[in-house]
C-alpha cells in the first residue's frame, strides 16, 4: 500500500453544525431554517452555489442581521481535532505513506481547515467536493481523484465515516474502512491488521 486517503468530517474533525448555526437564529428565523440549510448544503459542498450567494440564502432563513465575516466565524466553529486519527496521520506519514484528504467540504471550511490546523500540512494533496464539481459518493468524485493523483486502487486505503461512501471506494477497488470517532480502537485492529498484511 502506498496512499492512505482521508475524509475530513468526523474522521480527522469532529463536527457539529446545529449549535453554531442555532447561534445566527434571529426573532424572525423561519422554524425550518437549519433543515433548509442543511439540505442545501450539498449543493454549496459540490460547488454549484457561489459563498456569497449561499450566505445571504442562509442569512435570510435565520433571520440573521450580521455580515459575511460574523456568518463565516459561526459556520466555520464547528470542528474539534480526533486526536486518535491525528496520531495515526503522523505515524503513516513517518513511515513514507502518501497521505491525500478526501473530503466533501466548501469553499468556506476547506481554506479555514488547512489554515487553522497546521498539521494538515502532512497531506500531499486534497480532493475536496466544491472544487471538482461532485461529491462521494458520486463515482466521479472518486474517478476525478484516480486521474487527479494517479492513485492504484489496489495500493490505497480509504477511511470514511459514512458507509455510503465507503461502498463506492470498495467498487472502485480501494481498501476501505469505516471510522466510527467513539470507537477508534476497533477501527485501528482491522486497519493495523490490513497495514501490515
Amino acid at each position: 500500500m502506498k496512499t492512505v486517503l482521508f475524509d475530513i468530517g468526523n474522521v480527522l474533525l469532529a463536527f457539529d453544525f446545529h449549535p453554531a448555526l442555532s447561534t445566527l437564529e434571529g426573532p424572525n428565523a423561519r422554524p425550518d431554517a437549519v433543515d433548509l440549510i442543511m439540505a442545501q448544503k450539498d449543493i454549496f459542498e459540490a460547488g454549484k452555489q457561489e459563498k456569497a450567494e449561499y450566505i445571504q440564502w442562509a442569512s435570510e432563513l435565520l433571520d440573521f442581521q450580521g455580515g459575511h465575516a460574523a456568518f463565516e466565524r459561526a459556520w466555520t466553529s464547528i470542528f474539534t481535532p480526533v486526536q486518535a486519527m491525528w496520531d495515526l496521520a503522523r505515524q503513516l506519514k513517518a513511515k513514507g505513506y502518501r497521505l491525500i484528504l478526501f473530503s466533501n467540504t466548501n469553499s468556506i471550511h476547506a481554506p479555514y481547515c488547512l489554515s487553522s490546523y497546521p498539521d494538515f500540512s502532512l497531506f500531499d494533496g486534497a480532493v475536496f467536493s466544491h472544487e471538482i464539481g461532485s461529491i462521494k459518493p458520486d463515482p466521479a468524485f472518486y474517478k476525478s481523484a484516480i486521474k487527479l493523483y494517479d492513485l492504484i486502487p489496489e495500493q490505497t486505503f480509504y477511511i470514511d465515516d459514512l458507509e455510503a461512501n465507503i461502498r463506492e471506494g470498495q467498487n472502485f477497488g480501494f481498501t476501505s474502512f469505516i471510522y466510527d470517532l467513539h470507537n477508534h480502537e476497533a477501527f485501528l485492529s482491522s486497519f493495523n491488521r490490513a497495514l501490515n498484511a
